[in-house]
């Protein structure tokens, strides 16, 4: 099965797998799992303002991360972007909606905690 993990997921399996479900926890080893080159935007932006501490430089770190658990990053294109402007305005984090258009367009379920989430039309795993 092939899964879009929301960023809190990906930083979750990193650091305290314990606050990712039983049905998360079961399903990451077994799936083709992606994240979002948004969520890796975000990450390095919330560790820039001092929101999030990891080791640095942040993006070798996240390379290294990504490569010894076998996710592979989607990227961001135009059609993901296009998604957006049907989507109703439930959830107004930037990083979030991009994430919801890019379940949408790739037709990817995604493992997310985010009870806003569940607003849109996507499969949601939690």
């Amino acid at each position: 099965m092939k899964v879009l993990i929301d960023t809190h997921v990906l930083l979750w399996g990193l650091q305290d797998e314990a606050k990712l479900s039983k049905r998360v926890r079961d399903l990451l080893p077994v799936a083709e799992v992606w994240i979002s080159v948004a969520s890796l935007w975000e990450i390095i932006t919330k560790v820039q303002v001092g929101k999030l501490d990891l080791p640095g430089p942040v993006g070798d770190y996240l390379s290294a991360k990504l490569k010894a658990n076998g996710v592979s990053v989607l990227p961001l294109v135009f059609d993901h972007v296009r998604r957006l402007e049907e989507l109703p305005l439930h959830h107004r984090d930037p990083f979030d909606r991009i994430l919801i258009a890019q379940s949408l367009e790739e037709k990817l379920p995604l493992v997310s905690g985010d009870p806003q989430f569940q607003k849109y039309s996507i499969r949601l795993i939690w």
